[in-house]
């Protein structure tokens, strides 16, 4: 049977590495990834990433980079019309998602699968309860990423950095946060692993304090 050729909604964190984890295990031929970032900002929507650490991403993992750009008032329609032409390039069936339990999320992506005629796909939908189980995969499969952000009220700044690691486990069963963060209450990059062809060389830089989170600069260390 012929492999479906999809993309790959990518956020640079542990969600959608798991989701192209178990795609890949599934026989998807990943054709790109999918990244949005605002045209005022140049930073990545999901995490506020710079972009050369998605693409460096891509690069190891040999898998081409789209970048989206959006702007904050037509963002549903400029992902759209950039998937459309996407389309046509890649040859695609389908297009995936990391969403894990949000019904609304999955709506919005079932709605941009139905407008541009393909399949949408979300390899780790499961429930709210299975969260935990889902963070312990994501450790027990080889990956390796640290916090980037934490949102205000739900994770100290302290954790700005840390390796989502066996440790990281045990301690966020502490405070009332999903596991997963699929709320928000934390993100993630992904630097290393099993489908990486070289791990990513990253330094920190400063913490910055925005409205509702706390981020941390990350660069390459060229």
């Amino acid at each position: 049977m012929e492999r479906k050729r999809i993309a790959l909604s990518w956020s640079g964190g542990k969600d959608s590495c798991l989701a192209l984890h178990k795609l890949v295990s599934q026989n998807y031929e990943i054709a790109c990834l999918v990244t949005t970032a605002p045209r005022e900002t140049g930073l990545t929507f999901a995490h506020g990433e710079k972009l050369e650490l998605i693409h460096a991403q891509g690069r190891s993992l040999g898998i081409p980079v789209q970048v989206i750009n959006c702007s904050y008032e037509t963002y549903s329609s400029d992902f759209r019309d950039e998937l459309l032409r996407l389309k046509e390039i890649y040859v695609l069936d389908g297009i995936a998602f990391g969403d894990l339990y949000l019904e609304e999320h999955k709506k919005w992506g079932e709605k941009l699968a139905n407008e541009t005629n393909i399949e949408a796909i979300y390899p780790l939908w499961m429930k709210q309860s299975d969260a935990f189980d889902a963070l312990s995969a994501f450790i027990d499969s080889g990956y390796q990423a640290m916090v980037i952000r934490v949102m205000h009220g739900k994770l100290p700044n302290e954790w700005l950095g840390k390796q989502v690691n066996s440790e990281f486990l045990m301690e966020i069963k502490d405070f009332d946060v999903c596991p997963m963060g699929e709320s928000g209450e934390y993100h993630t990059f992904v630097f290393d692993g099993p489908l990486f062809r070289e791990k990513l060389d990253i330094i920190n830089g400063e913490k910055v304090k925005q409205d509702y989170s706390t981020r941390l600069e990350v660069s390459l260390n060229k």
